[in-house]
């Protein structure tokens, strides 16, 4: 047993080892993108980041008060991210940073916190962020998130954005929020309970204020869509506000203000309860950020990817997400990921190479030393309307109305999704409804195709048909066709059992040349019902079985069970070949040369 088990490990980690060597991650591919670099490169990616650190720096702001944290942690995430991410990244038109999703992840995980431990726990729960992707992007993991649905994603991220509107209502009309409890989960309607459990302490002034910015951003959104709409709205209404604040004597709540000294690097901190107590708090809400960075990260390479023609490689735009969390991390930022939005903003403005992006972070990071002092002039209310703005702008009506009306199975994964999302925390939410999505995809492909087929009198192999009787009664050539996998296990052996009904049938021939991905239940099931014929004196032999399907079975050691001479291999320059031989076999069993039996033959295919 043990010396079993040491031969599992070792081909473990030698199987793990050939597939990190046969796909690697190229560490610096920056270093390919400076070929022909010109002058008029510079001015290009010059211009480019400076409209995108115009967007990035108040979204940043923006993201950092959904998240429910200081603002200087937005501002940093766009200014590192921006700065570490092109170096690793395969796109060359890539921004990261905070993210509306990422944002409404992390909100809705920490809210449960006190607003210290947020603070504690956040560059740990990066770090780890940032370890997950990094340890996916050697594996190649992004490349199982295509198997994520649309559906679940377009239904989170209605959820969210529900989430999130109702709580930015909080700032909007001036109250102060009673804390949760430490075990209450904040979801949308908890937050709405605890809005209108204090609505008789509403002001007017941040409501009017609001409405002002609202309109500003409507504005200027429409005749002046080609400039930075949010950063001009901004820094309107924050002009205005001094204004009113001096001459009218408004008051509002707004940020705190912070100096250079606030922004030092500091390592996580590991609590008084202990390193794996902080792993067990955290894991869970890390594995679903980064799940979620991953999705939004790929979607986001994809799409610029189509844009310009090239090849996208999301594993190495994984990585560098990973190892932009990482720096993220230890110089006091949130979580980052692809940004749609500031990406095509990028794209859009010419960049020609992702100097782009670090030219943005600088400015980011300038603006974050230069602007720091002046926080305490921006009203939080005026920042919560245009958080609200970029949260309608992300529910897509026509993705709603394609997902609810392309098919049974996408309207309940949207709906199931969405509905989630407004009841529970999101990082459940998003899997509930990744795992409604998959078991959906497995009901539809747990249905192998088995027919029975039998020779005409040419030899060639046909269907049986219904009103015609078998060649040889006692022999039934059953052909089964698609996945053998675990969902499939049990419906692939009911409808065997199903064909030995017939009290004259003595032997089931199981074409397998295309079966594909048996496992561990499919081969189990196929033990179970070679065991259960033989103790009624009835056999099973397997025809056309391809090198997968016999290597499973080896290594299985279901070949002894079966028995190797029952057992045919797939021949692809005559794949009916195995078939008859399977038919010879089976009159042995049976003891009788009752039928010829011929093959048929290609004419075209050498005979050989």
């Amino acid at each position: 047993m043990m010396r079993r088990f040491r031969w599992i490990l070792r081909r473990l980690f030698t199987g793990v080892g050939e597939f990190v060597r046969t796909n690697p991650i190229e560490l610096f591919p920056a270093r390919h993108g400076f070929k022909g670099y010109r002058l008029s490169h510079l001015r290009a990616d010059a211009g480019a980041g400076l409209n995108v650190a115009l967007l990035s720096f108040p979204q940043g702001m923006a993201y950092a008060a959904i998240a429910g944290i200081p603002i200087k942690y937005g501002i940093v995430t766009s200014a590192v991210a921006s700065i570490v991410a092109p170096l690793l990244a395969g796109s060359r038109h890539t921004i990261l940073g905070p993210s509306n999703a990422t944002a409404f992840m992390l909100f809705a995980s920490l809210a449960a916190f006190s607003a210290a431990d947020r603070i504690f726990y956040l560059p740990m729960l990066v770090l780890f962020v940032g370890i997950l992707l990094t340890v996916g992007a050697l594996f190649r993991v992004a490349e199982l998130v295509q198997y994520v649905s649309r559906s679940v994603v377009v239904g989170y991220i209605t959820g969210a954005a529900f989430l999130i509107i109702a709580n930015q209502l909080g700032h909007l009309l001036g109250l102060t929020l009673p804390d949760a409890a430490s075990d209450e989960p904040k979801t949308f309607f908890t937050i709405l309970q605890d809005t209108f459990s204090v609505i008789d302490e509403a002001q007017w002034q941040p409501t009017v204020l609001a409405g002002a910015t609202f309109v500003v951003w409507l504005i200027l959104n429409r005749f002046l869509k080609q400039l930075p709409v949010f950063a001009i709205t901004l820094l309107i209404m924050s002009g205005v506000y001094p204004i009113l604040h001096h001459q009218a004597g408004w008051s509002v709540s707004t940020f705190n203000s912070f100096t250079i000294a606030d922004l030092s690097p500091t390592l996580p901190e590991i609590s008084p309860r202990g390193f794996f107590s902080d792993v067990s708090r955290l894991i869970g809400i890390a594995f679903s950020i980064a799940f979620l960075a991953a999705l939004e990260n790929s979607v986001m390479s994809k799409t610029l990817a189509s844009k310009v023609g090239d090849r996208p490689d999301v594993n190495q735009d994984m990585l560098s997400v990973g190892v932009a969390n990482i720096a993220a991390s230890l110089t006091g930022g949130m979580p980052a990921s692809g940004s749609l939005i500031r990406s095509a903003l990028n794209f859009n403005s010419g960049a020609a190479s992702r100097l782009s992006s670090i030219i943005s972070g600088i400015l980011c990071l300038g603006g974050l030393m230069v602007l720091g002092g002046f926080m305490d002039e921006v009203p939080k209310c005026v920042l919560s309307m245009l958080v609200i703005c970029i949260a309608t702008s992300v529910i897509n009506r026509h993705h709603i109305r394609i997902s609810l009306y392309a098919t049974t199975e996408d309207a309940a994964v949207l709906i199931t999704t969405f509905i989630a999302a407004l009841l529970m925390p999101l990082n459940i939410a998003i899997f509930l409804g990744v795992g409604i999505s998959i078991m959906l995809y497995l009901r539809a492909a747990s249905r192998p195709f088995l027919t029975e087929y039998e020779f005409s009198e040419e030899g060639e192999l046909r269907e049986a048909g219904e009103k015609r009787m078998r060649p040889i009664p006692a022999i039934s050539i059953v052909h089964v066709e698609g996945d053998l996998f675990f969902g499939a296990a049990d419906l692939f052996r009911t409808q065997i059992q199903k064909t030995s009904l017939d009290p004259d049938l003595s032997v089931i021939i199981l074409r397998l040349k295309n079966a594909r991905h048996l496992d561990a239940t499919s081969v189990v099931a196929l033990e179970e019902m070679v065991q259960f014929l033989r103790s009624h004196d009835r056999h099973v032999i397997i025809s056309g079985a391809t090198k997968d399907v016999y290597r499973v079975l080896k290594n299985a050691g279901s070949v002894e069970v079966i028995g190797k001479e029952n057992i045919f291999l797939n021949h692809p320059r005559n794949p009916n070949l195995s078939t008859r031989n399977a038919l010879k076999r089976a009159q042995e069993l049976l003891g009788t040369t009752e039928a010829d039996i011929r093959i048929f033959y290609d004419p075209g295919k050498d005979r050989k």
